[in-house]
């Protein structure tokens, strides 16, 4: 009795799995359903969790990845806008936005299959662009002038409205130049414009700092100038004033001789003993004469 029930429990077990499996479906988080209805769409499910459906054949599920896909396109060899040739391949990422667009378009939602239309659209997106652009906003030698930022959005741009024209259901997320080159052909011609464009650069900063160097020698010459000229314009203003007052002394002392002639052996000796200095001198020899007076005994 025992082995008969559990025999009916199993096979409820698995009846209920089974209809389970005939009535339902599940979605996950990284995934969109789409429902087919005797072969045409009809609905789609992006929303994680369970969700009922017919059984086959009138309904089938079929699931997409709707997380971001990641391609690089072939490497190509377009023309830019001064006629160089331009080794370059890009990367790309995507993801479905639209299921029940997308399905229909490629193939039961081929991923592959979109992909190559996605990678036709973005090589020709990425010529376009391309061919607007001369050579040294690729290839420089100064960074400054480069536009790989600017490039790479327009491509993107370019290959967007192309998706919007032709309703893939898809979006692009990213676009970015993944290799860039020349080829051989054109490397040496290349090469001698960048050398010259740098010989340009350099000259361009001697130039600059010779200008810079004169215009500091010119400012410094000036202010040496100036300072000079103050400087003999005060000395001129002492000159002046000292001799103002030697020629007011030297009137003095044309009205006294002797006084004139003793102040200045009192201001020679002045200079003498300035220093506190110890002198052997002749008595007889101007002005050290005053002190010969001084040892004459007392009367």
């Amino acid at each position: 009795m025992k082995r008969n029930l559990l025999t009916i429990v199993i096979s409820a077990v698995l009846a209920v799995l089974f209809v389970l499996l005939l009535f339902v479906f599940q979605v996950r988080k990284s995934e969109i359903a789409v429902v087919t209805r005797f072969g045409a769409t009809n609905r789609e499910k992006s929303t994680p969790g369970a969700y009922a459906r017919w059984p086959w054949p009138i309904e089938n599920v079929y699931r997409l990845d709707q997380r971001i896909q990641n391609f690089e396109d072939k490497v190509t060899e377009p023309q830019t806008a001064d006629n160089n040739l331009l080794v370059i391949n890009v990367y790309v990422g995507w993801r479905i936005t639209d299921a029940k667009t997308f399905f229909p378009r490629f193939a039961g939602g081929s991923i592959a299959i979109a992909e190559r239309t996605l990678e036709d659209i973005v090589t020709q997106a990425k010529s376009a662009v391309v061919g607007k652009h001369p050579l040294s906003d690729f290839v420089n030698a100064d960074e400054k002038q480069l536009k790989f930022d600017a490039i790479e959005a327009e491509i993107k741009a370019v290959a967007v409205a192309q998706l919007a024209t032709n309703n893939c259901g898809a979006q692009l997320e990213y676009l970015g130049i993944k290799r860039l080159g020349l080829p051989e052909s054109v490397t040496q011609t290349v090469f001698e414009r960048m050398t010259k464009d740098r010989e340009k650069l350099a000259n361009k900063y001697q130039f600059d700092g010779e200008a810079e160097a004169q215009k500091i020698r010119s400012a410094a010459d000036r202010k040496a100038a100036e300072m000079i000229s103050a400087a003999e314009s005060q000395a001129r203003q002492i000159r002046g004033q000292g001799e103002a007052v030697a020629a007011e002394v030297l009137h003095v002392f044309e009205q006294n001789p002797e006084l004139a002639t003793f102040l200045l052996r009192i201001e020679a000796l002045e200079m003498s003993l300035k220093e506190k200095s110890t002198l052997i001198f002749d008595q007889r020899t101007p002005p050290f004469d005053l002190f010969s007076g001084f040892n004459k005994p007392a009367k």
